[in-house]
């Protein structure tokens, strides 16, 4: 059962026609293969003219559908040989973000991401995604274990924002997020960061200081949810598709001011309607972005990164 988007909802009414002529095709044995044909285009065409001009808070319903691929669908789909490894030898383990040894396209890398779950109570085990700050000293740990081993590292973004509860803050939740920035700055490897579907504020930049940030063509990065943003500037979150306009959440926009190398398109419709097509197009464009990172020396790796970031807009 596809879950329709409001935006969505001519497609939603004309598949419900082609699901009720299906259904009538098979109990009353009637040849209506033309009509169907004609509405499986008609549906096509318009979702394919819903997707070509959505509007940033559009993008962001889309990078939050609860059918939209994570962490672990990308692992299934695009890697091969995941060896997961937890813990972040202080306090425990959190799964809100996962990371482990995995192979590409035959290349062996160091994998982390954020894990948002697909139901209930994956999404309670995963803590919708916000990570906590033995997530990110997870992080740094096997960071530093891949420049040990001479493995780059891929990091698959996903999260409205690092947890922020007292616990977390008791923790030092803010010390681990700038550890974790510092650990992708400093690295000897390749990183290829992607933002695979919201890439919130500093609990999204302590995956993605990377040379190379990619970001599906759905997807969005900002430093703050659009309805947090609305909330500070007119008191009320239902200015969230304006905030969305103004703070150029979406991946052509970042393109644009330089915050984002490269967009990785999506299947019509968005990737949660066709998920192995979209973990291809990312692996292959990790795998890409990988070749030619390795030919390349630490210094010039690491000069990369800190110019990145100190020419973002400018």
């Amino acid at each position: 059962m596809i879950s329709y988007l409001d935006f969505e909802k001519p497609v939603a009414e004309l598949e419900k026609r082609i699901a009720e002529l299906r259904q009538a095709a098979v109990t009353d044995d009637i040849d209506i293969s033309n009509e169907l044909q004609r509405l499986e285009q008609k549906s096509a065409d318009l979702l394919a003219n819903a997707y070509r001009e959505l509007t940033p808070w559009q993008k962001t319903q889309v990078a939050r559908h609860p059918a939209r691929p994570h962490f672990r669908d990308y692992v299934a789909l695009a890697f091969d040989e995941f060896i997961p490894l937890g813990g972040d030898r202080n306090f425990g383990d959190d799964e809100a973000i996962l990371g482990g040894f995995a192979t590409l396209r035959g290349r062996r890398v160091m994998l982390i991401g954020h894990e948002k779950g697909n139901d209930t109570a994956s999404r309670l085990r995963h803590n919708f995604g916000m990570g906590k700050p033995e997530g990110y000293r997870k992080a740094i740990r096997l960071m530093e274990m891949a420049g040990r081993f001479g493995l780059p590292v891929v990091t698959l973004v996903d999260t409205s924002g690092a947890f922020p509860g007292v616990e977390a803050e008791e923790r030092g939740q803010a010390e681990a997020i700038a550890r974790s920035t510092e650990a992708c700055l400093g690295l000897a490897v390749p990183m290829v960061a992607a933002i695979v579907g919201e890439g919130g504020s500093g609990g999204a930049v302590a995956l993605a200081s990377a040379e190379r940030v990619l970001m599906f063509e759905h997807a969005v990065y900002s430093v703050i949810s659009p309805e947090g943003c609305a909330s500070i500037l007119w008191r009320t979150a239902e200015k969230a598709p304006d905030a969305a306009q103004a703070m150029k959440v979406t991946a052509q926009d970042l393109e644009k001011l330089g915050v984002i190398d490269r967009i990785v398109p999506e299947p019509v419709g968005g990737a949660h309607r066709d998920p192995a097509a979209a973990a291809t197009a990312l692996g292959d464009a990790i795998d890409d972005e990988l070749g030619r990172l390795s030919q390349m020396a630490p210094d010039e790796l690491r000069r990369l990164r800190e110019e990145r970031f100190l020419h973002i807009a400018g």
